[in-house]
């Protein structure tokens, strides 16, 4: 397959993962609670893993261990960081009675950016090489599923019919193609490899900032326990995977 047919596919894919919300609708409130900070510390170890197991070795590889490289890591961090303290600022600020629902259309909003985002990053890492784009999209489908879950409880809670908040996840998940082709068309313009750390650093901050923080205080020992070998296993995953494509090669 070309480097575009992998793009076009993984952001379609990524489409199809944004209707696994209508799983919930078979499920107690407290099943998906369950559910849920499992799926939660299983992505943020993958997330962690194809940071630190894929892309950062891979910028390291194509660039050179130079300060530039983990410039653009921490770049990376701190983009996702302001964008969004921005969205949470933004939402705090406005009047109540400005607002329709504000937390679901918020939710939309940064969703759609961060599938923007993401979808440029992976598809700079299919353009790097074929396995870093399979790696990294990996990471970003371990996040996104646990995320649309939780996103379509959101939105039925905020008084959105099933067939709408469905139609909306898949709507605000296709700028993850859109990113993927937007880093294919600007291939010639635009250091790709140096969208790799970039990505690296967007995928830490997630795993570090959002992920994490909701799976640490549990009450339990045992809940707590078991999230942190949820954890260990998405790292597992991705660094097996790391050592399976290196021996590929």
């Amino acid at each position: 397959m070309s480097d575009l047919a992998w793009i076009v596919a993984s952001g379609l894919a990524m489409a199809v993962l944004s209707l696994v919300g209508a799983i919930t609708l078979a499920l107690s409130e407290d099943a998906l609670k369950m559910l849920l900070l499992p799926l939660v510390a299983l992505s943020a170890g993958a997330l962690l893993g194809g940071a630190l197991f894929h892309m950062l070795p891979a910028a390291v590889e194509a660039k050179g261990g130079t300060p530039a490289t983990f410039a653009w890591a921490a770049a990376g961090f701190s983009v996702f960081f302001v964008m969004e303290q921005f969205l949470h600022w933004h939402h705090c600020h406005r009047s109540t009675s400005e607002h329709t629902h504000p937390l679901t259309h918020l939710l939309l909003l940064a969703g759609g950016v961060h599938k923007l985002l993401g979808g440029l990053a992976v598809g700079a890492a299919f353009l790097v090489r074929t396995e870093l784009g399979i790696s990294a999209w990996l990471a970003a489908a371990a996040h996104e599923v646990p995320q649309y879950l939780g996103d379509f409880g959101v939105l039925l809670h905020g008084g959105w019919t099933p067939r709408r908040a469905l139609g909306w996840l898949f709507g605000t998940s296709l700028p993850f193609l859109v990113g993927g082709l937007a880093a294919y068309a600007t291939a010639r313009q635009l250091d790709v490899a140096a969208l790799v750390p970039f990505a690296a650093g967007n995928f830490i901050y997630i795993a570090a900032s959002d992920l994490i923080p909701e799976i640490k205080h549990h009450e339990r020992l045992a809940r707590t326990l078991f999230h942190f070998l949820c954890f260990v296993i998405g790292l597992a995953i991705l660094y097996g995977l790391a050592l399976g494509l290196h021996h590929g090669h």
